[in-house]
C-alpha cells in the first residue's frame, strides 16, 4: 500500500472546523487521491472542542488511525487532544499572533510553523478567511498543488460571488507563500495526485441519493444531529423528480405525514435519531397494522435521552427489534459501508413494498457524518432495480374482490402479502385502521379474524426469509481458526485491522452483517471457529446477545461506548489483546 498522509484541524465549534475540513477534503478528491475523513464535535453553536481529521492516499482508505502528519491549531487545546497520534515528523501550524497561542510549545522533535493565520487574511480581504490561509500553508507543507484547492474553493463560495472566490484563493496562496519564504525546511511529505475522478460523499448523502434513485417522491421530518444531512440532500433534488420535503413541527408528526403520504401510492421516508425513535413508535404499529409501506431511516447516536447527540453509538439495536406495543412485524437493514447506505436504501424500499411492512434502515453517526471517496460507477443507476410489490391495478382489481364487489386489501393468502390499490384505482376504494380488522379493512373483534389476520402479517417476514438473500459480507482468511463479527460502521476499521493483525501472525476471518432482522444464520460459520468475537459500539453487546441467542454459543465482545469510532489500529489491539489475553499499553 502507498504511504497514506494524514492531517487534521481542531479548534472551538464556530470556528469553522467543518467547512474547512470538507474544502481540503475535496481538493484532495479532485486531485484524484482516495479520501476518508473523521469528525469529533460538540452539541453545541460555539465553545467546546471540535476537529476534522482526513487520511488520504492513492490507494482505498478505509479508517482513520492513531496518527497525524498535520495538524492545524486553532487553540491549545488541539495540540493537547491529539498529542497521542502526533510524532516526530509531525508538522503542528498555529498562528502565533493569536493571543491564546502566543506561548504554545511545539513537543518534542516536532516542527512548528508559525503563520500569522489572521493578518494574511485581512490582507487577502478579511479575517473570516484564515482558515484558507491555514490550507494553504498545509499546501506547502505537504507539497500539494495549491491549484487542487482552486476547484473546492469554487464548490464552497461559487454562489456568494466570483469576487469571494478569488479572495479566497489569495488568501490560500498567501499561506503557501508564507511558509515557503519563512521557513527553509525540507518537510517530509509529498501529496502524489492521479487523474483518477471520484465522488465524496457521506452516509447521509448516500441515502438521500439511494432514496432518490429508489422512486422516492416524499420525505418528511424534523431536524436532528446526525440525521439532518438526509433531508439537507434530499431538499432541492427531490422536487427535480416531482417530490417533495416537508419539514414537520416533530417527528411524530413527521412519521404520520410519511405514512399518509405512502397510503396515498408515493415511495416515502423519514429520517431521525434515537429520540425521534422514540416519539416514532406510537405510529409504528399503525404503521404495520395497516400493512403500509414505509421507511424510517434511524441515524444512530449516543443516548439514552439526549445523549451526546454528537458521539457514536450502536445502542438502539434493541429498540429497533422489539420497540412498539403488540406484536409488530418489520425488517431491519443496517448499512456497514457508505456506498452500502446507498444500495441498501434501495433494497429497503422495494422490501417494504413488496412485504407491505415498516422497514427501519439504522446507520450510526460515524456512517452518518464521515466521508468517502468513490469511483463513479459505485453507484450505477442502471442497476437499480424498483420493484412495487403486489400491485394491482383495473384490470386485476376484480381477482380480489368480496361477492359484493368489495376489495380485500387485507386479503388472507399463503404468503401473508395481500393485494395492493392506489387511490384512484377504479373498485379498488378501501380503508385501513389500527383497530383489527377482517380482509375489507373493516373494525372486527371476531377472535377467528384476529388470530388469520395476526398470522397472515407474520407471515410475511417467514416469506421474506424464504425468498430474499439475507447473506453477510465475507473477507479476511475464510480458514481462520478466530472469526470475528460485526454491524454497523466497523467494517472499514477491521479491513483495516486484518492486515495489522496479520503482520502479527494472527489471521481472522470477518463477517459483517447488514441484515439485522431477518439475519443470516452463522452457526455453521461460529461452529467452525474456536474463537469467535463480537465487534459493535454499546456497553451491552446487543448484537452479540443475538448472536449467542441464535448459535446457543458463548462469544468474546470487544465494545466501544466512549463516543468515538474504533480506528483500525485500535481495533487491531483490541483483538490481539483479547485472543492473547495479554492488555497492550
Amino acid at each position: 500500500m502507498a504511504a497514506d498522509f494524514n492531517w487534521a484541524v481542531g479548534g472551538e465549534a464556530g470556528d469553522g472546523i467543518d467547512s474547512t475540513g470538507k474544502i481540503f477534503a475535496q481538493a484532495l478528491s479532485r486531485s484524484g487521491r482516495h479520501v476518508f475523513t473523521s469528525k469529533d464535535f460538540a452539541s453545541r453553536i460555539r465553545g467546546g472542542y471540535t476537529a476534522y481529521k482526513v487520511r488520504t492516499s492513492v490507494d482505498k482508505v478505509q479508517s482513520v488511525v492513531d496518527r497525524l502528519d498535520v495538524l492545524i491549531a486553532l487553540t491549545p487545546r488541539t495540540i493537547d487532544e491529539n498529542l497521542d497520534e502526533l510524532h516526530d515528523e509531525s508538522v503542528v501550524i498555529y498562528d502565533g499572533e493569536r493571543t491564546t497561542m502566543q506561548n504554545v510549545e511545539i513537543p518534542g522533535e516536532m516542527t512548528g510553523v508559525d503563520v500569522p493565520l489572521k493578518r494574511l487574511a485581512e490582507d487577502a480581504g478579511g479575517a473570516i478567511m484564515r482558515n484558507v490561509v491555514a490550507l494553504g500553508a498545509a499546501c506547502a507543507v505537504a507539497d500539494f498543488p495549491i491549484e487542487n484547492l482552486d476547484s473546492a474553493l469554487e464548490k464552497r463560495f461559487g454562489d456568494k460571488g466570483q469576487k469571494l472566490v478569488d479572495n479566497n484563493k489569495e488568501a490560500a496562496r498567501a499561506g503557501r507563500a508564507y511558509v515557503d519564504e519563512e521557513y527553509d525546511h525540507e518537510f517530509p511529505y509529498e501529496l502524489e495526485t492521479t487523474d483518477e475522478d471520484y465522488v465524496l460523499l457521506n452516509g447521509d448523502e448516500a441515502i438521500g441519493m439511494g432514496a432518490i434513485a429508489a422512486g422516492c417522491r416524499f420525505y418528511a421530518g424534523y431536524p436532528i444531529t446526525p440525521a439532518t444531512d438526509v433531508m439537507t440532500y434530499l431538499t432541492g433534488r427531490i422536487e427535480q423528480y416531482g417530490g417533495h420535503v416537508v419539514q414537520a413541527e416533530d417527528e411524530l408528526s413527521a412519521v404520520n405525514m410519511a405514512l399518509g403520504a405512502a397510503r396515498g401510492g408515493a415511495r416515502a421516508m423519514t429520517a431521525t435519531s434515537g429520540p425521534g425513535i422514540d416519539l416514532m413508535t406510537e405510529t409504528f404499529g399503525l404503521v404495520a397494522t395497516s400493512e403500509t409501506p414505509l421507511v424510517i431511516c434511524n441515524v444512530m447516536r449516543s443516548g439514552p435521552s439526549t445523549g451526546m447527540p454528537t458521539k457514536q453509538e450502536q445502542g438502539d439495536l434493541n429498540h429497533m427489534l422489539y420497540g412498539g406495543h403488540g406484536e409488530v412485524p418489520r425488517f431491519v437493514l443496517a448499512p456497514t459501508t457508505i456506498d452500502e447506505c446507498f444500495w441498501k436504501t434501495v433494497e429497503a424500499f422495494n422490501l417494504a413494498e413488496k412485504y407491505q411492512l415498516p422497514v427501519y434502515l439504522t446507520a450510526d453517526l460515524s456512517l452518518a457524518v464521515t466521508e468517502q471517496t468513490f469511483s463513479p460507477e459505485t453507484f450505477d443507476m442502471d442497476a437499480v432495480e424498483v420493484d412495487r410489490g403486489f400491485v394491482v391495478d383495473e384490470s386485476t382489481v376484480s381477482d380480489h374482490q368480496t361477492e359484493d364487489g368489495g376489495f380485500k386489501p387485507h386479503a388472507l393468502t399463503d404468503d401473508g402479502i395481500s393485494p395492493r390499490a392506489f387511490p384512484g384505482t377504479a373498485d379498488g376504494a378501501h380503508m385501513s385502521t389500527g383497530l383489527e380488522h377482517d380482509e375489507q379493512g373493516r373494525r372486527t373483534e371476531d377472535t377467528e379474524m384476529r388470530v388469520e389476520q395476526v398470522d397472515k402479517r407474520n407471515r410475511k417476514v417467514e416469506t421474506a426469509e424464504a425468498r430474499e438473500d439475507w447473506s453477510p459480507r465475507e473477507f479476511g482468511d475464510p480458514d481462520a481458526d478466530t472469526l470475528v463479527i460485526t454491524w454497523g460502521s466497523n467494517e472499514g476499521a477491521l479491513v483495516e485491522a486484518l492486515d495489522i493483525l496479520s503482520e502479527s501472525g494472527i489471521d481472522v476471518r470477518v463477517i459483517a452483517v447488514p441484515y439485522v432482522f431477518p439475519r443470516p444464520d452463522l452457526s455453521a460459520a461460529i461452529e467452525a471457529a474456536e474463537t469467535v468475537l463480537v465487534v459493535e459500539c454499546n456497553e451491552t453487546g446487543q448484537f452479540a446477545n443475538l448472536i449467542e441467542r441464535d448459535a446457543l454459543t458463548r462469544v468474546e465482545r470487544v465494545n466501544k461506548y466512549t463516543g468515538v469510532r474504533f480506528k483500525a489500529d485500535e481495533l487491531a489491539a483490541e483483538i490481539r489483546s483479547t485472543l492473547t489475553g495479554v492488555v497492550e499499553a
